[in-house]
């Protein structure tokens, strides 16, 4: 057999996964943040790959790296040359992953200070951008809602058409990194959840509208062209103590000021109104009056409504 024939053959006939699963330490699949068309794999403290393309391709969503399988095994074992590489390659032509689960309790938190500097690494939200074009075409948030979340440093620009959404504290640091693309959804390692925050220009605000998603706070602004007396938040999904405290702290602003109200826009399903129940819980508990913003079609988000809405407008 030719060099360059098995080269071929070994890129069409090697699948990513099963050199990970087989590596050491193994990589084991994230099924709950995974697609049938990427692959997330976790190792050890935070490390994520995602394997595309049939599984002759793979790509890092925390940096530019990517590649194919040769590229793949060169970045796990450094030390090895082509040649080297191709030897090893020879025992997993035609070897069928196992996709082992990953357990969810394996990842480990990443300081603070770190996520703040791979924030600021990434660029800032650019008009025409490839992550511009996904998020006003195929997520349809209108210009408006994109500038302004610009402006507020709510979005920046990610690896491979990524949008990368923060979580803030109440001292406006970033604290997790929520990753949404048109084949990814994720997070950036480590970090613990609080809320994801655009702020519609009143400070304080008087009105609070609370959905799951980042992409579907934008969406509820989008609705709404941005209110400026509207602070809108997103979860993330489940709510932890630090998620918890932060909604408190809210609506014990929103006490304070006459005519405010706390909106809960989680999805239209189960989990959404358990979520929602919980936000009324905490409304009543600040005595602010509380409304439910619930999708009118069920099993729906914010999102889906105004990509409906910009369907049927064609």
């Amino acid at each position: 057999m030719s060099h360059d024939l098995e080269i071929e053959q070994l890129r069409a006939k090697t699948h990513c996964a099963a050199f990970l699963e087989r590596s050491t330490p193994p990589w084991r699949l994230d099924r709950r943040e995974s697609t049938k068309n990427c692959l997330k794999y976790r190792r050890g403290q935070g490390e994520i790959l995602i394997v595309n393309h049939e599984g002759k391709g793979w790509w890092d969503p925390q940096s530019d790296a990517k590649g194919d399988i040769f590229g793949l095994v060169q970045r796990l074992e450094p030390s090895l040359n082509f040649g080297e590489v191709r030897k090893t390659l020879r025992c997993f032509v035609g070897v069928t992953p196992r996709f082992p689960a990953f357990e969810r309790s394996q990842v480990g938190a990443a300081s603070a200070l770190g996520l703040s500097k791979r924030w600021e690494r990434r660029r800032r939200l650019q008009p025409g951008s490839t992550v511009w074009r996904y998020l006003a075409g195929e997520r349809a948030l209108p210009r408006r809602v994109l500038e302004r979340a610009c402006a507020a440093d709510a979005v920046r620009e990610g690896p491979y058409g990524s949008a990368w959404f923060p979580h803030r504290d109440d001292h406006g640091a970033v604290t997790h990194i929520e990753i949404r693309g048109p084949d990814f959804k994720g997070s950036v390692k480590g970090g613990d959840k609080v809320l994801f925050r655009l702020p519609g220009g009143s400070a304080p605000p008087m009105r609070l509208v609370l959905a799951e998603a980042p992409i579907d706070a934008l969406s509820a602004a989008a609705f709404d062209n941005v209110r400026d007396d509207t602070l809108y938040a997103a979860t993330g999904g489940g709510m932890g103590p630090k998620t918890i405290e932060a909604i408190e702290t809210i609506a014990a602003l929103l006490a304070r000021t006459p005519g405010a109200v706390f909106c809960s826009a989680a999805d239209a399903d189960r989990a959404g109104d358990r979520y929602a129940a919980r936000h009324r819980e905490i409304a009543a508990a600040a005595g602010v009056v509380f409304e439910r913003l619930r999708p009118p079609v069920e099993d729906d988000d914010w999102n889906d409504m105004l990509r409906q809405r910009e369907e049927a407008a064609k």
